[in-house]
């Protein structure tokens, strides 16, 4: 067992590679009641085309990852959450572009709720039977977000912003293409993306580190992996520009819904080149449309946006894009006024004032972020997957100057690669 300090931000990280592949994080916090444990797979929605080192390539149907998220919570003597909450725990799941996590709070009995999240996502039961009544069941679910203004714009920007990644796919997939997966196309995926070599265990609270070592430790011993080579995931090449300028989806709402955002043609970044770019662009963002900037207070005193006017930065080694809207009565005269607004601050640049301010409210952001140990978690877990260490964000913080940021403004800020997606009244 490997112990890492991290002095800046007084943290001690427990770390150890099990025999089978398994990466284990253990982070003790002494003087908190709860812990938090999250067992997550580098398996996401856009993970439907790829190749096990050694195997043949494999495309499967969209939204299987989301699918089987849902089915490992059945088991042959019922179904999982209610083994959690006997045991005093809440658990939960969930998948994302680029990872799937099962995950339990509890406050007593850790050692029984870890153990139930280890085994219940290492033992998959999938039958033809209960694979034909989750269709039903998902199917819902995604007819329930088609229904869901603020779902609409989102993915309808992505849409707009991606002609070929899968990232434009819903999650969750479509009603026909989870139509046609299969126990054996479940059972393929699972036995791919859940070795335990594609795979981080995650453990925060009052925990004593030794302990759930040995317990993961004695726990991996008593299953038998075969050793598996690397996965290749295969993207067909996403071009430069965007699929299409502006969509429009007509549903009932008492204000239009205006999201729009910028795809960056550059990709390829990892490690820690990937999250100085990646705090860089949520910086700069910031910058530009934050709550306590003067673009905000103009646009908000002209009545154009509301609290909901908001802002976000997505970005891995295959794709980067941004996000910035809300509600407005008038679409288009927010779009003008933004862009004019923009244009002149990336003439002038920031302010080194307007800088320091918004990079202190970030760094400050990240410090309460460590004591909650659900955001730790996820975070660890989001960072480590893209090859990169969460609790190093404050030197990278410190180290990004006012050039960095201009530069960012101009680099991102490309309006020949601006799309836009509105949620309309009929």
């Amino acid at each position: 067992m490997e112990r890492i300090l991290y002095e800046r931000v007084q943290e001690t990280l427990y770390y150890e590679v099990m025999d089978n592949g398994l990466h284990v994080y253990v982070l003790p916090k002494p003087g908190f009641q709860k812990t938090y444990a999250t067992f997550a797979t580098k398996y996401g929605s856009v993970d439907n085309h790829f190749r096990v080192e050694g195997q043949q390539p494999i495309k499967v149907p969209d939204g299987i990852a989301h699918f089987l998220e849902h089915k490992m919570f059945e088991e042959p003597e019922g179904d999982i959450f209610a083994t959690f909450s006997s045991n005093g725990a809440s658990a939960n799941a969930f998948t994302s572009f680029d990872q799937t996590v099962y995950l339990f709070s509890a406050t007593e009995r850790i050692q029984e709720n870890l153990t139930t999240l280890i085994n219940f996502v290492q033992h998959p039961y999938f039958t033809d039977e209960n694979v034909e009544k989750e269709k039903g069941i998902i199917g819902q679910e995604i007819n329930m977000y088609e229904d869901n203004p603020d779902w609409r714009s989102y993915f309808g920007l992505i849409e707009a912003l991606y002609k070929v990644h899968p990232v434009h796919i819903d999650i969750a997939g479509t009603v026909q293409s989870i139509s046609t997966i299969t126990k054996e196309t479940l059972y393929r995926c699972y036995e791919a993306f859940y070795h335990p070599s594609n795979m981080i265990l995650f453990v925060v609270g009052g925990v004593d580190a030794a302990e759930v070592m040995e317990l993961v430790r004695n726990n991996q011993a008593k299953k038998e992996y075969k050793p598996q080579g690397e996965i290749e995931r295969i993207f067909d090449r996403e071009p430069a520009a965007v699929a299409e300028p502006r969509r429009e989806v007509k549903l009932a709402v008492s204000l239009p819904k205006l999201l729009f955002g910028f795809k960056e043609a550059r990709v390829g970044l990892t490690g820690e080149q990937l999250l100085r770019h990646d705090l860089e662009s949520k910086l700069m963002l910031e910058l530009l449309f934050g709550s306590s900037t003067q673009l905000y207070q103009k646009l908000y005193d002209e009545g154009l946006i509301s609290d909901s006017f908001g802002h976000e930065y997505n970005c891995t080694s295959q794709y980067a894009f941004s996000a910035i809207g809300g509600d407005t009565k008038d679409p288009d005269r927010l779009l003008a006024r933004i862009r004019e607004e923009v244009e002149s601050i990336q003439q002038q640049g920031f302010s080194v004032e307007h800088f320091e301010r918004a990079r202190k409210k970030k760094i400050g952001g990240y410090l309460r972020t460590l004591n909650s140990p659900e955001n730790i978690a996820h975070e660890f877990t989001r960072h480590r997957f893209r090859d990169s260490d969460f609790f190093q964000l404050l030197p990278v913080y410190e180290s990004i100057t006012l050039e960095d940021i201009n530069r960012r403004l101009n680099d991102h800020i490309q309006w020949d690669q601006l799309a836009i997606s509105l949620v309309v009244s009929p």
